[in-house]
């Protein structure tokens, strides 16, 4: 069982059931994704890119296979121990808490991809991550943040389901308490019960807007779903923006 004494996403983050649950994020969606981003930022293959929040590297490995300088970060050391398999002169990983400062001035684009953010009880930590994204930033490097639109999500929350995946029956129970949206799963594999939980604050466009610019970063563009089409808080599934440092 998890332990009850750190936090849920370093027990979450570092669980394979994390990656089993979310079996349908797969490479071809991310592939898609940094395909629309890449045509939209044009980046050349001399540019350094940073993926915080990493995960399993399926973003940045895709990067780096496109050519690209590409470092990524994770707090979760079973995900960094699986990406850093892939590794070579243009692709590291590295264990990194995004809220602490890491290379300054050295990347010309951030990614900040699905929903790695919003995880933590006070908003200081939040702005804290933003600063870093920004202070690791070249100036006019590009911050990618694709976050859930937390509006439609609050909006139509689906609060109880259960999800087949393999043999494995997820129970799922959503809420929203105090701010945030809060998960909890519970499953039973090789005869053991499992409890985990999500909790990410639900951010609005509002929120985001005052951390860049407290961090400097101005918006440059919004967007609403991999395809890049047009924000919309009533319909849109993602909250992706794309900013510059000032």
């Amino acid at each position: 069982m998890p332990d009850k004494q750190q936090k849920w996403y370093q027990n979450w983050f570092n669980s394979p059931y994390y990656h089993i649950l979310y079996n349908k994020r797969d490479e071809r969606e991310a592939e898609h994704l940094m395909d629309n981003l890449c045509e939209y930022l044009t980046p050349s293959t001399q540019e350094r890119m940073l993926d915080v929040g990493c995960g399993k590297g399926r973003h940045a490995i895709y990067l780096n296979k496109k050519g690209y300088d590409v470092t990524g970060i994770d707090l979760s050391q079973e995900n960094i121990k699986h990406a850093s398999a892939f590794e070579n002169a243009k692709l590291h990983f590295y264990v990194h808490d995004m809220r602490n400062l890491f290379f300054i001035n050295y990347f010309d684009i951030v990614f900040n991809l699905f929903t790695s953010f919003g995880f933590f009880e006070k908003e200081r930590d939040h702005q804290h991550a933003i600063n870093m994204f920004a202070h690791s930033l070249k100036k006019d490097g590009a911050l990618v943040l694709d976050f859930m639109n937390a509006e439609k999500l609050q909006n139509n929350l689906v609060f109880r389901e259960t999800q087949l995946v393999g043999l494995i029956e997820f129970h799922i129970q959503r809420k929203l308490e105090n701010g945030f949206i809060v998960k909890k799963i519970d499953f039973e594999d090789k005869g053991r019960h499992f409890a985990f939980k999500e909790e990410v604050r639900a951010l609005m466009p509002d929120d985001f807007k005052r951390f860049f610019t407290k961090a400097g970063l101005e918006i440059e563009a919004t967007f609403g779903d991999y395809d890049l089409n047009e924000f919309d808080p009533k319909i849109s599934d993602r909250l992706i923006f794309v900013c510059r440092k000032k």
